[in-house]
């Protein structure tokens, strides 16, 4: 079929909650993208954050294909060994103790929600709020939604859960003056990614730390975007050394396999029993072979150091943009492989214009064009993307 037959098709049956652009990918190499037509796409948004490892990286590929042929899927009343593997290593990587792994973000954020509350009853206490910072987010399901700080998400979805409650990011006086006593948990990013790339202040991710130690609350940070390499750390919560006492994480993690998994410390974990929560696929030994994989990757081709490495030549490409269309672009911002650039103006359409001079970018917070390549990457790449961004801002310009 050819790509108006494949979105015709789409657009008949699909559910209709996506604004999709009119392309039709067919496969991918590295940090390459082709569609049906045989287009060639850079592809800078890595779906989302998610290709850590680019397309169709053979180790990624073995592992996955040799798992197939093995065991896709069992129930989790037995054992595995994939499972077993991926939780040990997320447990010490992270520096917390126990993993639960689920299929996404959102299940892994409900999860976190379902054992702070838990683990405040445990204790007796009657603590139910959970405090996240505004232009957040945090997933689809109706709590995670909830917990997402941005009303256009929420809306049409009334009554939401009770409990949640909001204040903005960085600011660590409306946080002190939000926590009380019914607070069981404090929500955050530690880098904003949907709200715009908005890194924390110096200090204030270890000031959340001490509400939460001082209030008896519980720290949950959501690495689910800002996780697995991203920053240049293996978690972005490392650059400021904090320990969370749950801890998220998903989309790069088995590399577009779908997955997710939170962590925390033995004495919160200790609130959940034997059915208390659960999963059907979640930790399948398929998704969790290819997280295996993507954790052994990430390590052997020193990805988390690229990432550093790359990001900071690309926050220098970047600023000059900025210095050659300040009318243009007022803020360039980021940490690692999770850059964006702030427009004075809408970004939809520079997305459109720099998708048909062959490059995938996305624009989120309305404003903010976003970076999150495969960390594969390398400085001839981003000169590719940058020679195409000048292109395009220059016809605006103009």
């Amino acid at each position: 079929m050819d790509a108006e037959e494949i979105i015709a098709r789409d657009n008949q049956y699909y559910l209709h909650v996506y604004a999709r652009y009119p392309v039709v990918l067919s496969h991918g190499e590295g940090p390459y993208v082709y569609d049906v037509a045989g287009k060639k796409y850079l592809d800078f948004l890595a779906g989302i954050a998610v290709n850590v490892i680019g397309h169709a990286h053979p180790g990624l590929v073995a592992a996955i294909a040799g798992q197939a042929g093995r065991l896709i899927h069992c129930s989790n009343l037995f054992y595995t060994a994939e499972q077993s593997k991926l939780a040990e290593r997320l447990a010490k990587l992270s520096g917390l103790d126990r993993v639960f792994i689920a299929n996404s973000g959102a299940e892994a954020n409900e999860g976190a929600i379902k054992l702070a509350r838990k683990y405040a009853k445990t204790l007796g206490r009657d603590r139910v709020q959970i405090i996240s910072a505004e232009q957040s987010f945090h997933g689809r399901t109706l709590a995670t939604v909830t917990a997402t700080a941005q009303p256009k998400y929420q809306h049409g979805y009334e009554p939401l859960p009770q409990g949640f409650s909001y204040v903005p990011y960085n600011d660590l006086a409306a946080l002190r003056q939000a926590v009380g006593d019914r607070t069981c948990a404090i929500m955050l990013e530690p880098i904003q990614g949907e709200g715009g790339i908005v890194i924390p202040d110096d200090g204030y991710l270890r000031g959340v730390r001490e509400i939460c130690d001082s209030s008896g609350a519980l720290l949950i940070l959501d690495e689910i975007q800002s996780g697995i390499g991203r920053s240049g750390k293996m978690f972005a919560c490392q650059h400021n050394g904090v320990k969370p006492d749950i801890m998220t994480v998903a989309k790069g993690l088995a590399g577009g396999v779908p997955i997710g998994a939170f962590m925390a410390t033995d004495k919160v974990a200790a609130a959940f029993q034997p059915g208390d929560h659960g999963s059907t696929f979640g930790g399948n030994p398929l998704a969790c072979a290819a997280a295996n994989a993507v954790l052994d990757i990430i390590a052997a081709e020193g990805l988390e150091a690229n990432a550093c490495r790359i990001g900071e030549y690309m926050l220098q490409k970047l600023a000059e943009l900025k210095t050659k269309y300040p009318t243009l672009i007022s803020e360039v911002r980021g940490r690692g492989l999770m850059l964006g650039l702030k427009l004075t103006r809408p970004g939809k359409d520079i997305v459109s214009s720099v998708m048909e001079h062959g490059a995938l970018i996305n624009c989120t917070a309305g404003d903010v064009l976003r970076f999150v390549p495969p960390l594969v990457i390398n400085s001839r790449h981003v000169d590719e993307l940058m020679a195409i961004l000048d292109e395009v801002l220059a016809a605006i310009r103009v």
